[in-house]
């Protein structure tokens, strides 16, 4: 189904999609790749072309780095007050409000996710965002410090810290949630006064186009935030090897994001680096075994799977282990799998033929293995990326399904019989990026929170997100944090003044 064979509300509602092809935005404008080359944006619900994106090159990363440098640079945006920068930002928070529908039925469209959460998530909590980080713009501070100078005699000297903005920056972002992680990204970037090139994935990046659209439409300076499409080994790659970006903000997978920091390192470009995760579930003695269950579910089926910090690794004290299986189980087994489109779907596709491919594999290794699939490991439906929500049991440590990022609605479930136990399990993985405990006994929570290595650790929750709130990892997971005044501080460069008087 392409989009002129879709009904006239539909198409109403997606505007932007009424041309076929798409250009790159740069400058303030739509501006066509020099290379002429496209890639098909797919409808994982019903794997069909719905748009094509350019298939950018090393030539389009330059207009784009240029476009950016010179409004960086120019009088109306270097010299524009910071409360102007936080009033275009609020301007630009509403009108993702009033394009909701429009942006989450893109997003439903080019990623399969259900455009509830599209709504609520990357639409809603993103115009949110964009508020916040507008705050921050009038609230960005350096300190008057008191210098102890020795000489010359007669000399007395004042100090002082200020924060400047940091430059041009690369925002690179997955296809889980394609306009709410560019929003991370772009917001704060642009509260403290940096121009942006937005890569998003080629496989959604019809937000971001929209997106750039609006920035326009709030009144921003052309070249304020220019997105340009294209693979991440080529388009990607050279924008972040780019001489002209002073800052990398990545997110996605540990491997890329590995191969990113080593090209920032040799260009000196200050980054942040937000990765791969295997995020473990504890469940103490004393919870609940349907909320536990609940909890799992949602903190493993919620998008499909596809969240870096999905619970996909769930251990249970022994002594409840199976009433919560049996519960995540029928949980599992009673959701309801179609398209996003639709209002009582539970459980949408995978994002991609390519994707769909890595999650069965990962599932018939370890059903290969020896681990015992309780429900799922299948293909959901005949057409589509659709994979049944899976639980897996009687794996070991050594296993790839235990130990790599799946991606998908698979979760590992493991019994244990001590904390210390439980506490080794979570933390044997080479990733350190959230974690969740289900237990009402606080002194047994208190003492374990600071025993998981991990850089969110949520409490009878799980996959749930602040604004305000620093998000990041330690270990393999990442480098640096998004939200939060973190976030924003991390688009500044700390200048000292010293002044003899």
């Amino acid at each position: 189904m392409r989009p002129r064979e879709l009904s006239q509300e539909f198409l109403a509602k997606l505007g932007f999609l009424a041309r076929l092809k798409h250009d790159n935005f740069i400058d303030g404008r739509p501006w066509p790749s020099r290379s002429g080359r496209s890639i098909p944006v797919v409808d994982p619900a019903t794997e069909m072309v719905v748009a094509e994106t350019p298939d950018s090159d090393a030539d389009d990363v330059d207009a784009a780095v240029a476009s950016a440098r010179r409004t960086f640079e120019s009088p109306a945006w270097a010299g524009m007050l910071p409360a102007e920068r936080e009033r275009l930002l609020y301007k630009l928070s509403l009108l993702i409000e009033e394009h909701a529908d429009e942006l989450s039925a893109l997003e439903t469209l080019q990623s399969g996710k259900l455009q509830g959460i599209a709504r609520m998530v990357d639409v809603g909590s993103g115009a949110a965002l964009v508020r916040y980080m507008a705050g921050w713009a009038t609230k960005l501070e350096g300190q008057t410090l008191q210098p102890s100078i020795p000489g010359p005699p007669g000399l007395q000297y004042r100090s002082h810290t200020q924060r400047e903005p940091v430059g041009v920056v690369a925002a690179v972002v997955p296809w889980n949630f394609p306009l709410a992680i560019a929003l991370w990204k772009v917001a704060p970037a642009l509260a403290a006064g940096c121009t942006v090139v937005l890569k998003p994935s080629e496989e959604t990046p019809l937000t971001a186009l929209r997106l750039a659209e609006l920035v326009m439409q709030a009144g921003f300076p052309p070249g304020v935030l220019n997105v340009l499409c294209g693979r991440g080994h080529t388009a990607g790659a050279a924008l972040t090897q780019h001489p002209g970006i002073n800052k990398i903000s990545f997110t996605g997978s540990t491997a890329v994001g590995k191969s990113i920091g080593r090209a920032a390192v040799d260009n000196m470009t200050r980054m942040t680096l937000e990765l791969g995760g295997k995020s473990p579930m504890i469940v103490l003695a004393d919870a609940d075994p349907q909320a536990a269950a609940q909890g799992a579910a949602m903190g493993i089926f919620f998008n499909q799977g596809q969240v870096c910090t999905a619970a996909s690794r769930l251990y249970i004290h022994r002594s409840i282990f199976e009433p919560v299986l049996q519960a995540l189980v029928a949980i599992a087994q009673g959701m309801k799998i179609g398209s996003g489109f639709d209002a009582s779907t539970q459980l949408g596709p995978l994002v991609s033929k390519r994707h769909f491919e890595r999650v069965m594999s990962h599932i018939d290794a370890a059903r290969q293995a020896g681990a015992r699939i309780l429900t799922g490991g299948e293909r959901a439906l005949p057409g589509g990326y659709f994979v049944q929500p899976t639980v897996v049991v009687d794996a070991t440590p050594q296993m790839a399904i235990l130990r790599e990022e799946v991606f998908g609605p698979v979760v590992v479930a493991l019994p244990f019989d001590e904390i210390d136990e439980a506490v080794a399990m979570a933390n044997d993985s080479p990733y350190g990026l959230a974690a969740s405990i289900w237990s009402h006994n606080l002194s047994a929570v208190h003492r374990l929170i600071p025993r998981l290595k991990a850089g969110t650790v949520w409490v009878n929750t799980h996959n749930m997100l602040d604004m305000g709130l620093p998000l990041g990892g330690i270990k393999q997971s990442g480098y640096g944090q998004d939200l939060g005044r973190a976030s924003v501080e991390s688009f500044t460069e700390l200048k000292s003044v010293c002044m003899a008087v």
